[in-house]
């Protein structure tokens, strides 16, 4: 589409050499090429990271057409970010949260404009425990992404709900598992990786097969005007009533304000 995409990446030196595949690839497929990639430093983990890399977009870009809060990370030990927070609700949540609060107005005067929103069909085991956020009462890997990914599909409803009549939509997704080292914390048994990996090349999708909703948000015509919704393999999907729970989105929301310094 000849766009120009600006990579945000916690590790410079792989987005560069991401970068110089896409690059090489883009000219093979098209003769010539199109568009532009550019690589800008991006860390989830750091509120003063994520002010950082939005200052520097508002400084340089025009306009942004589409935002992908796509940032992720799965069933880590409990860590916390450089603010304290706990890893998984930090960086897949709020770390997105006030990027994409700081981008808003930008968004909004390029209108239209579209905000996709990675979620994941986990989303159905977690819980919005407001008492304890930081899981610093009690840690579980597994609950504390599902939780995270909850937020997300809660922000992102929240955020439409929030951006009508603005002309920036606002959906999110599940990709369905795919092969990255998403899954780089989960310990597999020794004895039990060959069969790990015989299940996973013959049933998980591959990283293009699990950007597919992603590209169909960001993109599609089919999605132009839709907002507040939920994917899976470019379909819409139903979602549990807990994640529609809009006393739950605002409250979460008013809670990420402070958490992330836009409100004192």
């Amino acid at each position: 589409m000849r766009a120009r995409v600006i990579m945000g990446c916690r590790d410079r030196a792989r987005a560069e050499r991401a970068a110089r595949e896409i690059r090489a690839e883009v000219v093979e497929d098209e003769g010539g090429g199109g568009g532009e990639l550019v690589v800008r430093e991006l860390d989830l983990a750091s509120l003063r990271s994520v002010r950082a890399f939005c200052h520097r977009v508002l400084q340089e870009e025009p306009r942004l057409d589409v935002l992908i809060n796509n940032a992720g990370i799965f069933q880590c030990p409990y860590m916390k970010t450089e603010d304290g927070f706990e890893m998984q609700f930090g960086v897949n949540h709020l770390g997105h949260f006030l990027l994409t609060n700081l981008l808003l107005g930008l968004l909004k005067n390029s209108a239209p404009s579209r905000v996709v929103v990675v979620s994941s069909k986990l989303y159905k085991y977690g819980e919005i425990n407001f008492e304890d956020l930081n899981s610093e009462r009690s840690y579980n890997k597994s609950f504390c992404y599902s939780r995270s990914k909850l937020a997300n599909i809660l922000f992102a409803r929240e955020l439409a709900r929030r951006l009508e009549g603005t002309g920036v939509t606002v959906n999110s997704l599940h990709p369905g598992i795919v092969r990255t080292n998403l899954g780089r914390y989960v310990n597999i048994p020794l004895l039990a990786k060959p069969l790990f990996n015989l299940v996973s090349w013959a049933f998980f999708k591959t990283p293009l097969e699990g950007a597919q909703t992603t590209i169909y948000l960001a993109s599609s015509p089919d999605v132009e005007g839709v907002s507040g919704k939920y994917f899976g393999d470019c379909k819409e999907e139903e979602l549990l009533p807990k994640a529609m729970d809009d006393l739950i989105a605002r409250k979460l929301w008013d809670i990420s304000e402070v958490m992330v310094g836009l409100l004192k």
